[in-house]
This record gives C-alpha cells, sequence and structure tokens, in this order.
C-alpha cells in the first residue's frame, strides 16, 4: 500500500521576505523553486514556459507591493498627495480645511439720535433711541461684494476698547437737535444664502451637503420648530459657548456692569448639534447625530450598578480592565433630525477680489436692529434706523483663495500638537487676549505659578531659635492676574462679570490638573519730572512741550506689561533727542542721587489714584526702578499733570 506522507512530518520552508520589487521576486522564486523543486523544474531559460509564470507572479507581487506602499503612504499627512486624504486625515485632526479666505475690514457705523437735555442748557444725545446693530447684518461694495458684521453693535455703550464718536448733527436755533454716533465694527466678506433641507424619518448619523462650494461660515441651523442646532467639534461634546445679554432676567448681580459687559459667556448642555466636514470637491458636510430620542443625552457616572456588580464576569473578576473614557461619551452623539425641516444660513465665496478699496463700503443690503421702543415716538424711531451709514476708511484686505495641500498639512499638524488646549503660560494669557470684547476687555494678563503652599524650617544661631517659612510652588494651581481700562484708558481692575466670563471660557480649555486663581493686578501710579538746557535760538515753552509729549509716549500704557521696569536713562535719551534740546540735567527735589529723570509714587486714593504705596527709593538700583514682587504695572495715570519738566537756561 502507497504511503501518502501521512505520517511524515511537514517540511519548513524558507521564505524570504524582504525583496519587494519586481527583479528581488522573480530572483527568490527562481531561488525557491532550485532549492524545494529541484527535480521537478529546472529550465530557468528565459524563454521557457516556465519563467513566464515566474515573472508574471513576480509582476503581480510588484503591482500589489506597489499598492501597499502607496496605501500605506497616503494613510501619512505628510507624505500623502491625493487631495481628498489629505482633507480625511486633516480632520481627523480636529482641523478644518479652508476652502477660502474672506477679506475683513474695520468699518465706521453711524446713525442720528435726537438730543434730549434736563434743564435746557446741557444738551446729550438721548441713548433711548440708540439702537442695537445686530450682527449678520449685511453691507455691500457698489460692485455688489457683500460683507457681514460679525458682532453687534451697541450704540448705547462705550468702552475704551469700544469707543463711540458722538458728535452734534443737526441744530436749530444754535441748539442741538441731533446726534451722530458712530463705532467701529468688523466686517467679513462672502455672499449669504439660506437652504431648507427637509428631513424624514430619523436615520442614525445623517447629513446635509450644501449647495454651493467654499462655504466661509455656517451663520446658524434651525428647525421648524425654531431649535436652535449648535456646531461643535466632534458629535460627542455636548456643551457649547452661548452668549447671553448682560440683563436683570439673565443675571441681576451682573447686570449692574452691563455698560463695560454687555454680555455673559454661558455654557449649556445641547442634544441638537452637528459637525462640519469639508470635502476635497469644495463642499461642505453637515454631521448629525445617531439619537431619536427626545432626551438622548444623559449624565453617566461609574457606579456599582454599571462598572462591577452588574457585569457578567462578577465581581471575582477584580483585574478586568475597562475602558474608562466610555463613561465619557454620550450614548447617541445628539439627536438626528427627525421629520423636520432644517434651515441652514451660511456665506460663501471670499477670494481676492473680495480686497476692495476704502470707502467702497458704503451700501446697506440686510440691516436689522435690536431696540426697546416702549415710549419712544415712532416717527424718530423710524428716522434713526433710516438714518445708518457705513464706510471704510481703509482697504479690505485678507481675501484670496484656499489653502493649498501643502498649507493644509503644516496647518493640520500645527493644530494637532496644539489639541486646542491651554498647557503653557503663554497659551493662558492668549487665550485671556482673544476674549471677544463684547465679553469684556483685558487689557493686561500676566499668569505665575501659585505659591500658596509653603513649608516652615527652624533653625537655631547663637542658641536662639527662629522659624523660616519657604514657599513652596504649587505645581496645580496658577495665579491669573489681570487689569483692564476704564474709558479714560486708564488701568482698572475687571468687574465680576469679566472675570466669570474668562472663567468660563477658559474652562473650556485649561487642563484638569489645573487650577487657575483669577486674581487683580497692581496699578503702581507715577509721576516723572525732569530739566532741560534747551539751544539759543528755540522757543523754550515748544522745546518743552515737546519733551513732555515724549515722556507721554514713552508711558503710553499700551506699551507696558506686568513686571516691566523703569530705566531711566531710556526716558532721558528720548528727552535729550528732541530738536532744541541741548542737555539733560538733573532735576530739583529730593534728588540725591542726582538722577537726570525723577520718578515719584501718586498713589493717594482721594486725589484718584489706585491707592498703592511703592517705595521708589529702595526699588531703584544702578539707575533701573524694579517693580514689586507682585505683579503690578507702572503707569502715569494723570500725564497732563503728572509729568513736570523745566527749563533751566539755555547755551
Amino acid at each position: 500500500m502507497p504511503d501518502y506522507g501521512t505520517n511524515k512530518k511537514s517540511i519548513s520552508k524558507e521564505i524570504q521576505y524582504l525583496g519587494r520589487d519586481f527583479t528581488s521576486l522573480r530572483q527568490n522564486l527562481i531561488e525557491f523553486a532550485k532549492s524545494y523543486f529541484p527535480n521537478t523544474y529546472n529550465d530557468f531559460n528565459e524563454a521557457s514556459p516556465g519563467m513566464m509564470f515566474i515573472e508574471m507572479a513576480a509582476y503581480v507581487g510588484d503591482v500589489l507591493n506597489y499598492y501597499v506602499d502607496n496605501q500605506f503612504r497616503e494613510s501619512l499627512l505628510h507624505a500623502a498627495e491625493e487631495k481628498k486624504n489629505i482633507y480625511k486625515i486633516a480632520q481627523s485632526y480636529g482641523y478644518v480645511p479652508k476652502l477660502s479666505h474672506p477679506a475683513t475690514a474695520v468699518c465706521d457705523f453711524s446713525v442720528k439720535v435726537p438730543a434730549t437735555t434736563d434743564d435746557d442748557i446741557s444738551y446729550r444725545p438721548n441713548l433711548n433711541y440708540a439702537p442695537i446693530l445686530n450682527a449678520n447684518s449685511i453691507v455691500s461694495s457698489p460692485n455688489g461684494t457683500e460683507f457681514r458684521l460679525m458682532d453687534d453693535i451697541n450704540f448705547a455703550a462705550s468702552s475704551s476698547l469700544d469707543v463711540m464718536n458722538v458728535e452734534i448733527s443737526d441744530f436749530s436755533d444754535n441748539i442741538p437737535t441731533y446726534y451722530k454716533l458712530t463705532k467701529k465694527g468688523i466686517v467679513e466678506s462672502g455672499k449669504k444664502t439660506t437652504e431648507e433641507i427637509t428631513f424624514g424619518a430619523a436615520e442614525k448619523f445623517n447629513n446635509l451637503v450644501l449647495g454651493n462650494t467654499n462655504v466661509v461660515d455656517v451663520i446658524s441651523v434651525t428647525d421648524s420648530d425654531n431649535n436652535k442646532w449648535y456646531e461643535v467639534p466632534f458629535l460627542a461634546q455636548d456643551t457649547v459657548f452661548e452668549s447671553v445679554p448682560n440683563t436683570s432676567d439673565n443675571d441681576p448681580e451682573l447686570a449692574t456692569t452691563s455698560n463695560d459687559t454687555p454680555y455673559l459667556l454661558k455654557l449649556i448642555k445641547s442634544s441638537r448639534r452637528f459637525t462640519k466636514y469639508v470635502r476635497s470637491d469644495g463642499k461642505t458636510e453637515l454631521r448629525f447625530g445617531a439619537g431619536i430620542s427626545t432626551n438622548p443625552d444623559e449624565e453617566i457616572i461609574p457606579n456599582p450598578d454599571n462598572v462591577g456588580s452588574s457585569l457578567a464576569t462578577g465581581l471575582n473578576k477584580l483585574d478586568t480592565s475597562y475602558d474608562p473614557s466610555n463613561f465619557l461619551k454620550t450614548r447617541t452623539f445628539g439627536l438626528a433630525p427627525n421629520n423636520t425641516v432644517l434651515t441652514v444660513d451660511y456665506t460663501y465665496g471670499g477670494s481676492t477680489e473680495d480686497n476692495v478699496l476704502s470707502n467702497e463700503i458704503i451700501n446697506k443690503r440686510e440691516i436689522s436692529f435690536t431696540l426697546d421702543e416702549t415710549n419712544l415716538t415712532d416717527s424718530e424711531v423710524i428716522n434713526t434706523k433710516q438714518s445708518l451709514t457705513v464706510t471704510n476708511k481703509e482697504p479690505a484686505s485678507g481675501g484670496s483663495g484656499g489653502e493649498t495641500d501643502q498649507e493644509i498639512k503644516e496647518n493640520a499638524l500645527a493644530y494637532f500638537n496644539t489639541q486646542n488646549r491651554a498647557v503653557t503660560k503663554e497659551d493662558y494669557i492668549t487665550r485671556v487676549y482673544s476674549l471677544p470684547q463684547k465679553f469684556g476687555n483685558v487689557a493686561k494678563a500676566y499668569i505665575v505659578q501659585d505659591e500658596a503652599l509653603s513649608k516652615e524650617q527652624t533653625i537655631s544661631e547663637n542658641g536662639v531659635a527662629s522659624t523660616i517659612v519657604n514657599k513652596v510652588p504649587n505645581p496645580l494651581a496658577m495665579n491669573l492676574y489681570m487689569l483692564g481700562y476704564d474709558r479714560s484708558k486708564n488701568l482698572v481692575r475687571l468687574n465680576k462679570s469679566v472675570k466669570e466670563n474668562i472663567k468660563t471660557y477658559l474652562s473650556q480649555y485649561r487642563l484638569m490638573t489645573d487650577a487657575i486663581n483669577i486674581r487683580d493686578g497692581y496699578m503702581i501710579n507715577i509721576g516723572v519730572k525732569f530739566a532741560i538746557i534747551t539751544q539759543r535760538g528755540f522757543n523754550k515753552n515748544e522745546v518743552l512741550f515737546n519733551c513732555i509729549e515724549e515722556v507721554k509716549k514713552h508711558f503710553e500704557i499700551e506699551k507696558w506689561q506686568f513686571n516691566q521696569p523703569i530705566i531711566l536713562s531710556d526716558i532721558a535719551y528720548k528727552i535729550s533727542l528732541v530738536d532744541g534740546v541741548a542737555s539733560v540735567v538733573p532735576p530739583k527735589g529730593d534728588n540725591p542721587e542726582k538722577s537726570l529723570v525723577l520718578v515719584e509714587n501718586k498713589w493717594r486714593y482721594s486725589d484718584g489714584y489706585s491707592g498703592y504705596v511703592y517705595d521708589i527709593k529702595s526699588a531703584t538700583q544702578d539707575g533701573v526702578i524694579y517693580p514689586s514682587l507682585d505683579p503690578s504695572i507702572f503707569e502715569i495715570k494723570y500725564p497732563n499733570t503728572d509729568i513736570q519738566g523745566r527749563v533751566v537756561g539755555d547755551i
């Protein structure tokens, strides 16, 4: 009976995996045949049938390896070449490619309001007629380029960073009848359009494709029941920022600061949400969740009922691994549109043609106001709304085409590295300064590690014991010091509304282990004295005036930051450069060091200063006035009186 090898051990064949091109595969196949089939086939002539099959196999292997290599390369963002793959990988990193860049411009918006008076002597604008020009209002240039207002403009409020210019517009018998109110607003190019999409029965992870290419921004999405849908970076995120007017209805305590902080920033939970996905063909998709319940998202907290005792493995499997991220995800990733019509308002376009010249954005296209018309005259309300004018004193700029493939790669990698989180001190400072002005103005910010922890150490010297308290850095907390501007652009402490908005804003970006203590910075008010000798032939008063103006420029508050020292020689040098100055000499007064510039502390609260006392003399070393150990800024609050100069002679 023939032996079919049922009892023979299988022969282990050595296979070469390194050769992946045609030549290597062909040679490996030949060597494989020679090694394991020496008696079966030994005709390796180029023209033999066997070589034809070997080369065909090498050809197939080479093609397959090419596609494997190509697919692997296309899975790496820095090496990908196909546009669709670049877009997919970039958005998996959280970065949305920009299909176009809209042009932006700063425009002057003006309205006329009637005058009012209490005593028939002092006239002022009646701010009861001052409306709010709503965001998303549309203005345009004569060539048809449309621009959208990015934020509300409140003509009834004014601050240092949102200044309103007031001037008399009309007279009657030398009595003001109307005032012109002017404020600046940022506009962005892009054509505004609306699409309505009908949805039937709910489908998991349904989507809609907007009809136009190069979508710049999705303004709003509402359904048939007037419910608002919110854009989120990913569907698992159920909290979004929402701005609400700072009124007594929303927060009675913070409403007292509504003039300086017109809006409050709130974090809300919403089941109605969507993500925006950009396709390589220039179209934009809106993707929705999978829920069909009216209450799909609930807080899921680990507890014995859903972690251990209820599992099939029982409590005996104490070493079983569980994924804690399961408790951070919602069950449905938001609602799916169900038997409704979604109305989508968005803008599209953006190109170099949107960079219009100055004074060309003058047309009103779609304007909307918010105004409490109670107890107001209808005709005056109509006149106020119709009086709106707009113009751009500077050209619109920034409009261009979309990002190149290489720009998308670089921007996506940079975005991924930051993870949209505040990690370094600079990250926190940048986030604070990026807070929109309608939530309050932060003029100066400084962050330092908290040193609330302390360690006591007892030492003995000459038989006398003493205790030394050493501050220990707290690795889990940071102190954020901030100051704002008043209407005169002097430094002031921030009100509670701004601090609450900052706290809410940073909560989305800070790490869980980071505690942020929001504190007020310190203002050290100072005065400056100097003396000069002028050159003959120059008007002494004019030279002195120019010197004072130069000192004012040096101490402009925009140029000063927390813990910045005063270098006296820099001030003296700038004074010496003024035309007509022959020499800078030590001023009279308490100046034992004969310094060319004398700086003194202005602190009396009753005189309008901060109240902070600072020993300037002790802080001065080698012509440098060092700041306080507490985060502080030097400020000349009243430059017209706190900068004093004298001409002591001429040569």
